[in-house]
C-alpha cells in the first residue's frame, strides 16, 4: 500500500457547516461535504441563505475556539482544544484550517509546553487531526517540524505527565506517517519508540520487569506507533529491523498487560507479512518456539486473568497464529456511503486503526471525503453523489427511531410467544 507524497496535498474540500457533533458521522456524512451536494439539495435544506448563515455561525464558533486556546483559564483552553478536535474529526475543513495553520500550530505548541496532563493530551491529538486535515505535503511538514522536538522531549522526559507521554507516543507516530518527508528522520523517530517499548522485554530468565499500568500503556502506544512506521520503511531498513527485533519481540508476549501482549502479537504478524512480501521463502530461526507461544495465548486458560481479557486475547492470537503459520489474514469489509473497502492485510489494519483512533466515528466520513486518507487507502478521488442518491441514503433520526422501536416490539412479541410455548410444554 504505497503512500505517495504530494507537495500541495489537501485533506479535502471545505465542508458544509452545521452545529458540529460526532453523532451519525457515518450515516449522514454526505450532507456535510459541499462537494457532495448541489443547489437543489441546499434548497431542500432551507435555501442558500440559511446555508450561508449556518456556515458563518460554524466558522465563528471555530474562530472562538482558536482564540480560546490562549485563554488564561486551563479549563477554557481544554474546552477549546476539544471543540477543535471534534470539528476536525467530523468535517473536512482544509481551506479554513490552511489559512490559520500557523496560529493553530502555535496554540498547540503553547499548550504542550505550558499545559498539564489532559490539556497536553488534547493538544497532541489536535496536532494529529491538523496533519490529517492538511494531508501529506509542505503544510503538514511545517507543522511536524515545529512540534516534533517538543513531542520528543516529552516522550523522553521521565518526569513529564504520563498521560501527556502516552498521547505524544501515539500522535508522533501518525504525524510522522502523514508529514515526514525524510525516511532517515522516520528511522530516527522509530528509535525514540524503541527506547521505550524495549524496556518491557521479559528478562532472559523469563521474569518480567515491574511496570505500573500507566507506564505499560506508554510502552504499548510506543510499540503501536513503531509498528505503524514499519509500513513505510524501505526494504533495507526492514531487513535490519527483522534481524534486530524479530528475535526479541516475542519477549513482550510474556507481559502481564493484555494490551501489550496483543500489540506485540499484531506487530509480530505485521513483521512476518512484510518479510514475506520481500522474500516469499522467508524463514525465522525460532519459528517453532514462537508458534508454541502464540498457540498458548490463543488457547489461554489462566485462572488469574480476567475473562474479558482472555476472550479478547484468544480472538486476536488465533489470527496472529494463522498469520505466522500460514501467512493468512482474516479480512474485513468497511462500508461507507456507496463504497466499500477491504482490510485485507496487517499493514492496512495497522494504518486503518491508527487513523480511526483519532477521527473515531468520523472515519467513514473521512474515507468518503478526505483526499489524503483516500490516497493512503488507494480509493481514488472522492466520488460525487447526486442529490437523489443522497436523499435515498439519508435516513432521519425519527425514522430510525420508529424502525428500531418496531423491530424491538416484534422481537419482544416473538420471544414472548416462544416462552409461552415452553411453559405449556413444561406443564404437560
Amino acid at each position: 500500500m504505497p503512500r505517495t507524497k504530494k507537495k500541495n496535498g489537501r485533506g479535502g474540500q471545505h465542508g458544509n457547516v452545521q452545529p458540529f457533533s460526532d453523532e451519525d458521522a457515518s450515516i449522514e456524512t454526505l450532507s456535510h461535504c459541499s462537494s457532495f451536494s448541489d443547489v437543489t439539495s441546499v434548497a431542500d435544506e432551507g435555501g442558500e441563505a440559511s446555508e450561508d448563515t449556518a456556515q458563518e455561525d460554524f466558522q465563528y464558533k471555530l474562530k472562538g475556539f482558536i482564540d480560546s486556546t490562549v485563554d488564561k483559564s486551563a479549563k477554557t483552553r481544554q474546552g477549546a482544544l476539544d471543540g477543535l478536535k471534534t470539528a476536525m474529526a467530523t468535517r473536512i475543513l482544509y481551506e479554513f484550517i490552511s489559512e490559520r495553520r500557523m496560529t493553530i500550530t502555535d496554540s498547540i505548541e503553547r499548550c504542550l509546553k505550558k499545559g498539564k496532563g489532559e490539556e497536553q493530551r488534547a493538544a497532541a491529538s489536535l496536532a494529529c487531526l491538523l496533519c490529517i486535515q492538511l494531508g501529506s505535503g509542505i503544510e503538514s511538514e511545517e507543522v511536524l517540524k515545529t512540534l516534533k522536538p517538543i513531542f520528543k522531549n516529552i516522550l523522553a522526559d521521565g518526569s513529564a505527565n504520563i498521560q501527556a507521554r502516552q498521547a505524544v507516543a501515539t500522535s508522533l507516530g501518525l504525524c510522522t506517517l502523514v508529514a515526514e518527508d525524510d525516511i532517515l528522520d522516520v528511522h530516527a523517530t522509530m528509535e525514540c519508540f524503541e527506547n521505550l517499548f524495549t524496556r518491557a522485554y521479559a528478562r532472559v530468565d523469563g521474569t518480567c520487569p515491574s511496570i505500573n499500568p500507566q507506564t505499560s500503556q506508554l510502552y504499548t502506544n510506543a510499540l503501536l506507533s513503531w509498528a505503524l512506521l514499519l509500513t513505510i520503511c524501505t526494504a533495507s531498513q526492514l531487513k535490519d529491523i527483522l534481524r534486530k527485533y524479530l528475535p526479541k519481540l516475542p519477549r513482550l508476549l510474556e507481559s502481564e498487560d493484555v494490551n501489550m501482549r496483543i500489540a506485540a502479537g499484531e506487530t509480530i504478524a505485521l513483521l512476518f507479512e512484510l518479510a514475506r512480501d520481500m522474500d516469499t521463502d522467508f524463514e525465522f530461526d525460532d519459528w517453532d518456539e514462537l508458534c508454541d507461544k502464540l498457540n498458548a495465548l490463543a488457547t489461554d486458560c489462566n485462572k488469574h486473568r480476567a475473562k474479558t481479557d482472555k476472550r479478547k486475547q484468544r480472538s486476536v492470537f488465533r489470527d496472529v497464529l494463522k498469520a505466522v503459520e500460514e501467512g493468512d489474514f482474516q479480512s474485513e469489509t468497511i462500508r461507507f456511503g456507496t463504497e466499500r473497502m477491504t482490510i485485507d492485510s496487517w499493514v492496512r489494519k495497522r494504518t486503518y486503526d491508527a487513523f480511526r483512533e483519532f477521527v473515531g466515528s468520523g472515519m467513514n466520513y473521512h474515507l468518503q471525503a478526505n483526499e489524503f486518507i483516500r490516497d493512503v487507502f488507494e480509493l481514488g478521488p472522492p466520488i460525487l453523489v447526486d442529490s437523489a442518491t443522497m436523499k435515498a441514503m439519508k435516513i432521519s433520526r425519527f425514522e430510525r427511531h420508529l424502525h428500531n422501536s418496531a423491530a424491538f416490539k416484534a422481537r419482544t412479541k416473538a420471544r414472548s410467544k416462544f416462552r409461552d410455548k415452553r411453559v405449556d410444554v413444561g406443564e404437560f
